[in-house]
């Protein structure tokens, strides 16, 4: 119970702390971008901030793609307006279709994040229907305000502190998974599953989702070309916590407990203590494939209860050699630099 509640809070503190920082690059960056425009005597210069907001939502890679993707179809939306407002004669048309097409032509492109800011400037221009290299002029600037103070301001990040989070989370997960590996050997050792077994092994697959998430917006804060490796290593960790389903399912299955029960449970038990981040499962996988050598020189079962048992045996033995694989793919895949830079200590 204190568990649950410490884990609840640490994930509300970080959601907040989350909220606040936003929040206060978006009030600092969108005052100072009007500050900046009224400065330079631009007109709309409100609309600097609304820019520098619309960008700062965003992750730092995100930022910069969006920034660019701004200046570039600046044009496309300037000469958009300039065809319809000066072309079509009924003023509520010429808007809709200028949306219309302002729409339809960024989705094309796929770039439909720039829509919100382009229908700003549309809506400048279709105000003074004024297309002059002046007015141009200044909406152009104002959108450069907008995203050059909102680039500046999400350079910053407390990656330092989300990277702590991660290496904790992992941590956590490892323990985690290892819980549900002895009690599932626990089972096959005394024949009575857990009711709290399928709960744990759910609540630890909608963790492992929240965790994938926030290693991708880690990794889109950061211009390290690494840090994928978080993505990488929850992911497996989600599908090694799926082959678990998968084998506690198969356990309920089983109506009698064969002798070759406790080999496994052995087995379950051996495996458990390198469930951790530096290791390759080659030594596990080696045992297990003597397991499986050993289970064909045994004798068959005489009863087809003890072959159906033993049958979802060896697809237990099976979902182990999947679950161990998932973590030798994860390991291979490491490219030098990241075995450098995670796993220095090995």
């Amino acid at each position: 119970m204190i568990k649950n509640v410490k884990q609840l809070w640490e994930k509300y503190r970080i959601h907040t702390q989350k909220t606040l920082l936003l929040g206060t690059k978006i009030a600092f960056g969108s005052a100072l971008a009007i500050f900046v425009a009224r400065y330079l005597g631009l007109s709309h210069d409100v609309s600097a901030g609304t820019i520098t907001m619309l960008t700062l939502m965003t992750t730092k890679w995100q930022t910069v793609k969006l920034s660019v993707s701004r200046v570039l179809t600046f044009a496309l939306a300037t000469l958009i307006a300039w065809i319809i407002f000066l072309h079509v004669s009924n003023a509520y048309a010429a808007y809709g279709v200028f949306m219309f097409l302002l729409v339809c032509i960024s989705a094309m492109l796929g770039l439909t994040a720039t829509v919100s800011v382009n229908a700003v400037i549309g809506a400048h221009l279709f105000t003074g229907q004024d297309f002059s290299a002046q007015a141009i002029g200044n909406e152009f600037k104002l959108v450069c305000i907008g995203i050059v103070i909102a680039l500046v301001l999400n350079l910053y990040h407390d990656n330092g502190q989300r990277k702590k989070e991660l290496i904790a989370n992992m941590r956590s997960v490892e323990n985690q998974l290892q819980q549900i590996i002895l009690e599932l050997a626990a089972y096959l050792i005394q024949f009575q599953m857990s009711h709290n077994l399928w709960g744990h092994i759910y609540k630890l697959e909608r963790e492992l989702e929240r965790y994938i998430k926030d290693a991708h917006e880690y990794q889109d804060n950061t211009f390290h070309f690494h840090p994928e490796y978080y993505i990488d290593y929850f992911e497996m960790r989600h599908a090694q916590c799926q082959v678990l389903d998968n084998l506690h399912n198969e356990l309920r299955r089983i109506r009698s407990r064969p002798k070759q029960a406790q080999i496994i449970a052995e087995y379950l038990l051996y495996v458990a203590d390198y469930v951790v981040e530096i290791n390759s499962p080659e030594k596990q996988l080696g045992r297990l494939h003597e397991i499986f050598a050993d289970m064909k020189k045994q004798e068959l079962p005489k009863t087809r209860e003890e072959f159906e048992s033993r049958a979802m045996l060896y697809h237990i033995l099976m979902d182990m050699e999947e679950f161990l694989l998932y973590k030798k793919r994860f390991v291979h895949r490491l490219d030098k630099q990241q075995r450098e830079i995670y796993w220095k200590n090995e």
